[in-house]
């Protein structure tokens, strides 16, 4: 039986402020979960940038249409918080056209905003390819890490199972930075240290669809998703 859909929207804004401070822990505990499959769970879901982006559902997912002129559409769950961990399950489906499949991507975006600043992983499923990203406000991409050859990486209309993580650290050499960790499937594809983290501001967190060019009729889809914080009593 799959996830029930979420534990209150409210709850988990109380349970991200209070547990936010906390170090970072080997077991985050999970606070929001939303399996996609009827219309009132997929609702909960907003659009948070991207210019002409087309959005709807079937009975276990929500689906991502990219538009005219658009390089990207990325949507947020309910939660916001600075330390969280989102995790989702993504497809990039065949109604893609294959003329852009080699360059589309698929990925979860932690510390978001509305500017379209946030941290990012994407992946490539038919590059087997996957980046660990960090927009700014201004545009500018930094590529935190890039892994290549990844086995957990699945092809079209595949499953692929995406979990990033991003906590401030709090002691240490790396106090005032952030640990940032990316996975597909069981495969850890980053492991990195942001001393910077104070360039994002924003506190959502979501998933997103897109390509590196011509991106205009990408579509993929995405269930499972979870966001978990940082564990106090670890």
């Amino acid at each position: 039986m799959r996830l029930r859909s979420k534990i209150g929207t409210l709850a988990a804004f109380a349970v991200v402020l209070v547990l936010a401070a906390h170090a970072v822990a080997a077991s985050p505990i999970g606070i929001y979960r939303n399996s996609m499959e009827t219309k009132e769970q997929r609702a909960e879901v907003t659009k948070l940038f991207g210019n002409r982006c087309g959005s709807g559902g079937s009975d276990h997912a929500f689906r991502i249409m990219v538009g005219k002129s658009t390089m990207e559409c990325g949507y947020r769950a309910p939660v916001v918080g600075r330390d969280l961990e989102i995790s989702a399950t993504a497809r990039l489906l065949s109604s893609t056209p294959e003329s852009i499949r080699h360059g589309a991507f698929l990925g979860v975006d932690l510390r978001a905003g509305e500017a379209g600043a946030h941290y990012q992983l994407a992946v490539f499923p038919l590059q087997r390819k996957a980046q660990l990203l960090k927009t700014l406000s201004n545009g500018e991409v930094k590529y935190l890490h890039i892994e290549k050859d990844v086995s957990t990486v699945k092809g079209v209309n595949r499953a692929n199972e995406l979990r990033l993580r991003a906590f401030n650290v709090t002691h240490g050499t790396d106090k005032g930075g952030c640990r940032i960790l990316a996975f597909v499937g069981s495969t850890r594809v980053a492991d990195v240290i942001d001393p910077a983290a104070g360039e994002l501001e924003g506190r959502a967190a979501g998933f997103s669809v897109g390509a590196t060019r011509k991106p205009k009729g990408v579509v993929g889809s995405v269930d499972d998703v979870v966001i978990r914080v940082p564990n106090p009593v670890e």
